[in-house]
């Protein structure tokens, strides 16, 4: 069985943000980029299947601009045995235009499992995988914390955080699955896993290739900072808590 992983580059978690003077996005030129964290998660996971024996190859995939390569060698260090690349202007990259992208590449790469990180830490979105299983008509299991696979029966049940506690689903292969936080711990890759990278193939297709529009219905508008927030203050008393959140906060 294939595992296809979609696997996102995104402006490091760790990098304070800041907007465009010109309020259309944020700053990206000379920003440290790196993978989504959440995509991260679920190539672990599906490096992971593989090696309990579940899984033949796992083919990491992400589109956008030429600075894409870099994030699959990171991918490939980390053990995917391949990567492609979809060449895509990344200011057309939302939600359902990615969803149609992997959609063709399942197509072409006929994966038994589709695993993405339930979102992505720029846009925050967590549409993608529900959008894809939909074009696929596939099952879908979402926020996953643990996945078990019988290969056997082809099925894989996986425990997914809800409000109230965790889910069980029990899907049918092939699946999409995108993963939480508490999925797994994403390993680091090795100096020598770096250097094999290197030579491990990158396939690259253009959207004319696999016939996608991506075409967008969303524009947007404006971004801003949030307001600054106000000091904080020490209250003497509880008495005086309370007066405070209930005459000038109104939260009581």
């Amino acid at each position: 069985m294939k595992i296809m992983v979609a696997i996102k580059r995104v402006v490091d978690y760790a990098v304070k943000i800041r907007v465009k003077a010109d309020k259309t996005g944020v700053e990206t030129n000379n920003v440290k980029m790196s993978m989504n964290p959440f995509c991260e998660i679920a190539l672990e996971e599906a490096l992971r299947i593989r090696e309990a024996g579940f899984a033949s190859e796992v083919v990491a995939v992400s589109m956008g601009p030429a600075q894409c390569v870099d994030t699959l060698r990171t991918g490939l260090a980390m053990g995917a045995d391949r990567a492609i690349h979809v060449d895509a202007p990344a200011a057309g990259l939302y939600p359902l235009s990615v969803a149609k992208i992997l959609r063709a590449l399942v197509d072409v790469e006929k994966p038994g499992i589709l695993i993405l990180g339930k979102q992505a830490i720029d846009d925050d979105c967590n549409q993608t995988g529900q959008m894809v299983a939909g074009l696929l008509n596939w099952p879908q299991a979402t926020f996953a914390s643990k996945v078990v696979l019988d290969k056997e029966k082809q099925l894989a049940t996986v425990d997914r955080e809800v409000d109230g506690g965790l889910e069980t689903l029990c899907v049918d292969l092939p699946a999409v699955i995108t993963t939480d936080l508490r999925l797994n711990q994403p390993r680091y890759a090795t100096l020598p896993n770096i250097m094999k990278a290197k030579s491990k193939p990158i396939k690259k297709f253009k959207l004319e290739d696999l016939k996608v529009d991506i075409k967008s219905d969303l524009e947007i508008v404006e971004v801003t900072e949030p307001p600054k927030r106000k000091a904080g203050i020490i209250v003497s008393s509880v008495d005086e808590l309370i007066d405070k959140l209930k005459n000038e906060a109104h939260v009581i």
